[in-house]
C-alpha cells in the first residue's frame, strides 16, 4: 500500500496551468509547486507569468517557466505545447483555468459578448485539450477543468442588481458545457489512461469586489458556511485531482463552494 505522502506527490511531474497567473490560478500553481512539480504558468500576460514562475522557483526550489498564450487562437496553443515539449519533454497534468469577459445581465449582453464568452470559457478548453492530448497520452496524464457552481445552479437574480456585479448568462452556459465536456473526455480518453475531472468554485470574488460590503454580505448570506472563498480554499481539491491520491476518480466534479449549491 502506498503512503499518503507518496500519493500526494508530483515530483518529476510537469504541470501546465492555463490562466495560472491570476487571482485563483496563482494559488493553483503554488499548490503544484508545493507538491514538487515543474510548473508551466501561462496567460495572455507573458511577463506576469515569467515573474511568477521565478518567484515559485525561488520559493520552492522547483523548475517553473512562464509563457504567453492566447487560448482563443489555435496556433498560439500549438506554439505553447511545442515549447512545453521542447523545454520539458513531457506533460503530466493539464489544468484549464483561464477566463476573461464582461459583466452583463440578460438585458445588456450583446451577441458579440455571448460569442466571446462561449469561445473563451468552453471552446478554448476544447482547443487546449485537443492539442495537449498527444503529450498526455505518453504520460497517461491528468486533465483538470475549472468549471463553476453556475455550471449546475442558476444565479439568484436578487443579489445581482445592475451590471457592476452581474453574472452573464453566457458564463453559466459555458461552464455547464465544461462539465459535460469533462464527462465526455473522461469516457473517451480512458483507453489512454488519461483521467479527467473538474472543480467547480463557488463565490471567489476579487478583492476589489469585496470592498462593496452590501454585495459581499449578500454572497455570504447565500452560503452555508457564511463566507466567500479565498484562493487557498481551492488548494486541496486541485492537489487531490492532480496526484495519484485521486487515481480511482475520473469524470467527477468537486464543488468548492462553501455549501452554496447544497440548499
Amino acid at each position: 500500500m502506498r503512503s499518503f505522502n507518496d500519493l500526494f506527490n508530483l515530483n518529476q511531474k510537469v504541470v501546465l496551468v492555463i490562466g495560472g497567473a491570476g487571482y485563483l490560478g496563482s494559488a493553483i500553481c503554488e499548490t503544484m509547486a508545493e507538491l514538487g512539480a515543474s510548473v508551466i504558468i501561462t496567460s495572455r500576460n507573458g511577463q506576469k507569468c515569467v515573474e511568477y514562475a521565478e518567484e515559485l522557483s525561488n520559493r520552492y526550489g522547483i523548475q517553473a517557466k512562464g509563457y504567453a498564450v492566447d487560448i482563443m487562437i489555435i496556433e498560439s496553443i500549438q506554439n505553447l505545447l511545442e515549447n512545453v515539449k521542447n523545454d520539458f519533454g513531457r506533460l503530466d497534468v493539464l489544468i484549464n483555468n483561464a477566463w476573461s469577459g464582461k459583466k452583463n445581465s440578460f438585458e445588456s449582453i450583446l451577441f458579440e459578448d455571448w460569442n466571446y464568452d462561449i469561445n473563451m470559457c468552453l471552446n478554448a478548453v476544447f482547443y487546449t485539450v485537443k492539442i495537449a492530448v498527444p503529450l498526455l497520452k505518453e504520460s497517461k496524464g491528468v486533465i483538470i477543468n475549472t468549471a463553476s457552481m453556475y455550471g449546475h445552479v442558476a444565479p439568484d437574480y436578487r443579489i445581482y442588481d445592475g451590471i457592476q456585479f452581474a453574472n452573464p448568462p453566457s458564463y453559466g452556459a459555458a461552464k455547464a458545457g465544461v462539465l459535460q465536456l469533462t464527462k465526455y473526455l473522461a469516457s473517451f480518453l480512458s483507453p489512454h489512461k488519461i483521467r479527467v475531472n473538474a472543480v467547480s468554485p463557488g463565490p471567489f470574488p476579487f478583492p476589489e469586489t469585496l470592498k462593496n460590503i452590501p454585495f459581499k454580505t449578500n454572497l455570504e448570506n447565500k452560503n452555508i458556511l457564511g463566507r466567500v472563498g479565498e484562493p487557498d480554499d481551492l488548494k486541496g481539491a486541485y492537489a487531490l485531482l492532480a496526484t495519484d491520491a485521486s487515481k480511482y476518480m475520473t469524470g467527477q466534479n468537486i464543488c468548492v463552494d462553501g455549501g452554496w449549491a447544497a440548499w
